[in-house]
């Protein structure tokens, strides 16, 4: 089979791979569609390698057609050839094929194309993991998503505004304002023309202090924001895109009991992936059937054109997932 490699000067190139061995819990899935993350890129640039046992090639979301079931898989699930599936990998998923665990399954939501299913299984565990589980977010809560018009956030405010959650935002430009507009978020803050703190600030004076925030910036402005949060606040760092170093003000995080929480998905145990998969079929794939909740596809490239898929990330103009197909 084929499998998208990183060279050597971490240019990616559609090789040949060995086929995979299917073990007895496994299914192998045809894949048409892999979903890209930003994890994607830190695994390129050498600084987020998979876990043990999982392929060298990249890709933590799929969608596709089940064509083989080990005996294990089909004891203990109902899954059979021929159905259609989404599934979370430790990696993989740039590929024609793909051995996964019966647990790290899903079928695929009524009312939801194949690309749209791509889309749903690493950035709706990432979501629920941290709205849900980390967050332990409430109705009538406040939510501050920062990096508003990521794939990300795409999926986050509005499963959080299905859930009655307010919801802050934050774009750099107006443009990209205008873009998440449909994604329903109450505030949106263009951080290029007003100080995220000031907002906050304001905020937490009218009455409506964040109560979780889910950050992929972190930087100087995050240790600058925990001022202006809600008694018992819950900040959940994600990721350091602007940077890994803050200063804190120590008295006013137990003063305030306000918890800093380092998370991710890929470092959980199976067990835990799997029982978060298992909440998001229950939980979540209702509103993913009655439109509540929707993926924002932004663009489907081939997968031969993964180079041209990560320079979108890269240059961060993507508003929602880019999706390959294979």
């Amino acid at each position: 089979m084929k499998a998208v490699l990183i060279q050597k000067d971490k240019s990616l190139v559609w090789a040949d791979v060995p086929n995979p061995v299917m073990g007895a819990a496994d299914a192998l899935v045809k894949i048409e569609y892999a979903a890209l993350n930003r994890a994607d890129l830190l695994q390129r640039e050498g600084n987020y390698p998979p876990p043990p046992g999982c392929p060298d090639w990249m890709g933590l979301e799929i969608s596709g057609t089940i064509v083989d079931l080990g005996e294990e898989a089909k004891e203990k699930s109902d899954y059979k050839v021929g159905d259609k599936v989404c599934a979370l990998l430790g990696g993989g998923g740039y590929a024609e094929y793909a051995n996964i665990r019966y647990d790290m399954l899903m079928p695929v939501p009524e009312n939801c194309t194949m690309a749209e299913a791509a889309a749903l299984p690493e950035a709706y565990a990432t979501a629920y993991l941290n709205l849900f589980m980390e967050g332990n977010i409430k109705p009538g809560n406040t939510l501050l998503m920062h990096a508003g018009a990521s794939g990300l956030a795409s999926v986050i405010i509005p499963m959080a505004k299905a859930f009655g959650i307010r919801v802050i935002t934050t774009v750099i430009s107006d443009e990209k304002k205008e873009a998440i507009q449909h994604l329903g978020a109450d505030v949106v803050v263009n951080t290029k023309k007003e100080d995220i703190t000031e907002i906050l600030k304001a905020e937490l004076e009218a009455g409506h202090p964040v109560d979780v925030a889910i950050d992929c910036l972190g930087g100087e402005i995050m240790g600058k924001c925990l001022h202006f949060l809600a008694h018992g606040a819950r900040w959940i760092m994600i990721a350091t895109l602007a940077g890994d170093l803050t200063q804190i003000d120590m008295r006013n995080i137990y003063v305030r009991n306000v918890r800093i929480i380092g998370s991710t998905l890929r470092s959980r145990k199976p067990e835990v992936k799997a029982q978060i998969l298992f909440s998001l079929v229950k939980d979540i794939w209702p509103k993913v059937a009655d439109g509540s909740v929707k993926p924002t596809i932004y663009k489907i490239l081939p997968i031969t054109e993964a180079e041209e898929a990560h320079a979108i990330l890269y240059r961060g103009e993507n508003v929602g997932k880019v999706v390959l197909k294979v």
